[in-house]
């Protein structure tokens, strides 16, 4: 089953939730859009140019039951802190207590309405999308930016990791994923108003897991709605333990009250670690 559209501005309103096998319940950073079918070809594809197009807003059905996101042995780096274990991607890192870990089945991202997703031949294709997230404050806003009738929610942050496979190195897929979370879900269709790192810095986490940070950030981007912000994106690039380049992502609004640190941000970023034998070749 596949959520219809409904109105939409010209700038990215859109994030993809897609479980296994169910519609599930909708977050938002910017207006979520729910999917029932699976696809995760952009979850494990490697950085591509964001297409300059709009995207399109949608509303979702009855949500599924999630999934343990934890196999039980691992434990938070950070006492207090919750776990959040992506088995594809062979990787963990630690939230706060009071961030929502969504299903590892899951898949979150930003759509693109250049695309029609009234054809199912085009359901899943996205932006950029990360799986197994955590959400920090889901409900941060509500508005009826598509004028449906429908209050959408619109999350805070939120942070995930992808596979990257054609990338060259953890610089390569540090830049270019940062860069492209900031497109989808804050400025397109427009990119004059993202600032990024050109360069990637070298990063080590407390785990000992190297890799490549880089930041990008949108400033006075217009706004549509209420709900609408300036956002920021840090991307760390590395390789899991079976050689295979990764992400991961934290994504978020910048400028508004209750803005996720950046102090916070690293600290997250400091717990990523590798998390057993990746499911995913």
């Amino acid at each position: 089953m596949r959520p219809q559209p409904s109105g939409g501005g010209d700038r990215a309103k859109v994030v993809a939730v897609v479980a296994a096998t169910a519609v599930v319940a909708g977050v938002g950073l910017s207006g979520f859009l729910l999917l029932g079918a699976k696809d995760d070809r952009a979850d494990g594809g490697g950085n591509t140019a964001a297409p300059t197009a709009a995207s399109k807003s949608a509303t979702a059905s009855a949500p599924a039951s999630p999934e343990p996101h934890s196999s039980g042995t691992e434990r938070p780096t950070i006492p207090g802190w919750k776990v959040v274990v992506n088995p594809k991607w062979g990787t963990a890192f630690d939230v706060p207590p009071d961030w929502k870990i969504e299903s590892p089945s899951a898949l979150i991202g930003y759509e693109d309405s250049s695309v029609d997703y009234d054809d199912p031949a085009n359901w899943g294709k996205s932006i950029v999308v990360m799986s197994a997230p955590a959400i920090f404050r889901e409900n941060w806003c509500l508005s009826d930016g598509d004028k449906d009738g429908r209050m959408d929610n619109t999350g805070l942050a939120m942070a995930g990791t992808k596979g990257s496979q054609g990338s060259k190195s953890t610089a390569e897929v540090a830049v270019g994923l940062a860069d492209l979370w900031v497109y989808g879900g804050y400025t397109q269709p427009d990119r004059k108003n993202i600032v990024h790192d050109r360069t990637a810095r070298s990063y080590t986490t407390r785990s000992g897991v190297r890799g490549s940070i880089a930041w990008a950030r949108s400033t006075d981007t217009p706004r549509e709605d209420k709900c609408d912000s300036d956002g920021k994106a840090i991307t760390f690039g590395f390789k899991n333990s079976a050689g295979g380049f990764v992400a991961w992502s934290l994504v978020g609004a910048t400028g508004v009250k209750g803005e996720l640190p950046d102090s916070t941000i690293m600290k997250i970023l400091s717990t990523v670690r590798l998390h057993g034998k990746p499911t995913q070749a």
